[in-house]
């Protein structure tokens, strides 16, 4: 985003945060008190300088332009965090989403004007410089010939140790706790494959999860059986379902689908984070072709993912698709104007389609944990210790994922609603339905739940 007309909330602010520290220490920092010298450019600069515990105040600069590429603001700060964004960036952003009382357009200084001038030189620099040297592609043919390899004695072994559990009985994995499965999940990531590791340790939580664990264990199994099969048969299946179990497996892949040009209203984004990485899902809509898109972005331990798309706004854009049975995944490509805002909503339907929906998508990725869905004229409705979003014009309901109905986006989707419907998007899958963002009644902005 790069027109100033188009300023973020608070909540597309603090989306960027790395962290809850960084979001409630941003927080404070977004009031005029500890700065001076705010300002912005139409160009997407926005730049300040805070007080802070030395004796001279921070100089923080954030250059919203790059959001118009596909990627994140950049920033830069003279405080010594080692965190992206840092607090300071993030409390002249909230300082900026006030508006020009509190961060004027003007002229930008020279200690700003050095510094945007340079990254985006460089940039230019990236994007227009001729290629290095071709890459061989019979060196390229042969390591992922040894890599298909060792996924191959990876998955093999798994097989017997699976076959090995059930002729033991599920009972032995209850008092072989965690580590037979961490052992397994290590010998996964030496066959280069992260996907089957991930599946694997997750079984080893499966025992301590409460009354009914032997039936999810068993389960659970029967579909890393199932993603062994597919791998170790994969020449014999279609080629989008063969596409779908590479993926599950781990293998990379690039968005080979033809661009896509569409207005794509920006559903939802969140975060979710482990200690090495945080990914970042942002849902997409678009208004022209009634298509929906998940962009994927990752960032390290502490940094904010690349990609920031706030909430509620549309892009005119391109996409790229990747292949799979679904192919929901994209790649965002060329964005011809900034976000902007938007009155459209997407299009929405019954619980009953929306749990229809989810079991056809099994047919042709029995891995899939959810599918996108956005649900009309649904009221969020107590169920003895849990909630669930019933139809106002029918008999069905959807229950929300224990994780939604620990979050604080329940009450304020309980609250938005008041006891009459409303529209909400979200996640439908095998645990429940995930609400993320929910639209008023009456004309208004999205509101994100997450």
């Amino acid at each position: 985003m790069t027109e100033q007309g188009v300023r973020w909330t608070a909540d597309q602010v603090l989306a960027l945060a790395p962290d809850a520290a960084s979001r409630k220490a941003g927080s404070k920092l977004g009031t005029a008190g500890p700065w001076s010298g705010a300002g912005s450019s139409r160009e997407g600069t926005v730049w300040g300088q805070c007080e802070g515990s030395g004796s001279t105040p921070y100089q923080t600069v954030v250059d919203l332009a790059d959001s118009t590429d596909g990627g994140g603001p950049a920033y830069r700060c003279s405080c010594p965090s080692r965190k992206f964004p840092c607090k300071h960036a993030l409390g002249l952003l909230l300082l900026w989403a006030d508006g020009d009382a509190v961060v004027p357009v003007g002229a930008v200084p020279d200690w700003v004007a050095g510094w945007t001038e340079g990254r985006r030189e460089r940039a230019e620099g990236e994007r227009t410089a001729p290629g290095g040297a071709t890459a061989d592609p019979g060196a390229a043919r042969r390591r992922a010939e040894r890599r298909a390899e060792r996924v191959t004695a990876g998955a093999t072994e798994l097989e017997r140790r699976l076959a090995d559990l059930l002729r033991g009985g599920l009972a032995t994995a209850e008092g072989a706790g965690y580590g037979l499965w961490e052992e397994t999940a290590a010998r996964m990531v030496d066959a280069q494959a992260p996907g089957l590791a991930s599946r694997a340790r997750e079984l080893g939580s499966i025992p301590a999860s409460g009354p009914g664990w032997p039936v999810r264990l068993l389960e659970e199994c029967a579909l890393l059986h199932l993603l062994d099969r597919g791998w170790l048969h994969r020449e014999l299946l279609p080629d989008d379902l063969a596409a779908t179990v590479r993926s599950r497996i781990g293998l990379p892949a690039s968005a080979d689908g033809p661009p896509t040009r569409d207005h794509w209203l920006v559903l939802a984004q969140y975060d979710t984070a482990d200690p090495k990485l945080t990914t970042r899902r942002i849902w997409l809509y678009g208004t022209d072709s009634d298509r929906t898109a998940l962009i994927l972005s990752y960032g390290a331990a502490g940094r904010s993912p690349e990609i920031t798309l706030p909430v509620g706004l549309t892009l005119d854009a391109e996409l790229s698709t990747y292949p799979g049975a679904h192919r929901l995944r994209a790649a965002l490509g060329e964005q011809f104007t900034p976000p902007a805002p938007t009155a459209v909503r997407p299009p929405g339907g019954t619980t009953a389609q929306a749990a229809a929906r989810y079991g056809d998508a099994l047919r042709h990725d029995p891995w899939l944990e959810s599918v996108p869905v956005t649900l009309d004229r649904v009221v969020p409705t107590p169920d003895g210790d849990s909630w669930q979003l019933a139809d106002a014009d029918g008999d069905t309901a959807l229950p929300l994922t224990p994780a939604a109905r620990n979050r604080p986006g329940l009450w304020r989707l309980v609250a938005l609603s008041g006891g009459a419907p409303v529209k909400v998007f979200g996640e439908c899958g095998h645990h429940g339905f995930t609400p993320l963002t929910a639209w008023p009644r009456d004309p208004g902005e999205a509101i994100p739940l997450t």
